[in-house]
């Protein structure tokens, strides 16, 4: 199966429209229909339900997308990784958010130091939910990040664990009390029934405020527009006169993981999983 067929499947299937994914892609409706069709008949599947008015995915297809996204990130990493290899001066990526480590960044890097194994290692700082993909795209060999988050091509050990706090404005009426449960919170969309949901809820109000990063995340929380829940670690570097910090005794902890691409059979990278696990075991 060549890559292009599954660029031009993707596209139809994220758009659900032949003339909008051919837009995308930059060439005509009726080569691209060919193709897509060629793409079935190779298979012997049917990808798509087609009637006059809509485009749907058949059960295949959404099979297919799914595999073809990973195996389209992989061929992206390739070539992304070879062109990292030629550096005369290669270096280990480790993707992290700014103060977003739990405060054992340093010590893993000192413990890798150490480790016959290790290469000089750059620091990529990224934003939210950015680091699966440049693990997955190659731009990284490894990253430090919370869970949740896709685990698709990942593999991740936990490095640390730690309790949560709310973030509230000090105006609140639970600012001035010791300890908080999530039933006290009100987290919209969050039920009790249902606890695995607290984080994408958690996400998913993140987003709606539009905040780039966790500072302006903080200033939405300060203004009163929401609350959120963060690790101790996190919450003790960012001291605001305007927000209060107080413990939720029933939310799951945050996780700390170590992740790296599934493929990977970099040395360097081994070393570093193995430093950040020797530093928390």
């Amino acid at each position: 199966m060549e890559s292009r067929p599954l660029r031009y499947f993707v596209a139809v299937a994220e758009e659900l429209n032949f003339t909008r994914a051919a837009e995308k892609l930059g060439i005509a409706a009726p080569p691209l229909s060919r193709a897509i069709r060629k793409l079935e008949a190779e298979l012997d599947v049917a990808l798509f339900e087609r009637t006059t008015h809509s485009v749907t995915l058949t059960p295949a297809g959404v099979v297919l997308l799914d595999q073809a996204r990973i195996a389209l990130e992989a061929l992206e990493a390739a070539g992304q990784r070879a062109r990292r290899a030629a550096d005369p001066d290669p270096k280990l990526v480790l993707a992290v958010k700014a103060d977003n480590a739990a405060g054992v960044l340093e010590t893993i890097l000192a413990a890798y130091a150490a480790d016959p194994a290790a290469e000089p290692v750059a620091i990529r700082l990224c934003g939210r939910e950015e680091h699966p993909r440049l693990l997955r795209e190659g731009h990284a060999d490894a990253a430090l990040l919370y869970e949740p988050f896709d685990h698709t091509g990942l593999d991740t050990e936990t490095i640390a664990t730690e309790p949560r706090v709310v973030a509230l404005s000090t105006a609140h009426p639970l600012a001035r009390r010791a300890q908080a449960t999530l039933a006290d919170l009100e987290i919209p969309g969050f039920s009790a029934e249902h606890p695995t949901d607290l984080d994408r809820c958690l996400v998913d109000q993140s987003r709606r405020s539009n905040a780039r990063d966790l500072p302006e995340l903080l200033a939405h929380v300060e203004f009163g527009d929401l609350m959120t829940l963060l690790p101790t670690s996190i919450a003790a570097r960012y001291p605001r006169p305007g927000i209060a910090y107080v413990p939720v005794v029933d939310a799951s902890p945050a996780e700390l993981v170590v992740a790296w691409p599934q493929q990977s059979r970099s040395l360097a990278t081994a070393a570093l999983v193995r430093a950040a696990l020797s530093v928390v075991g």
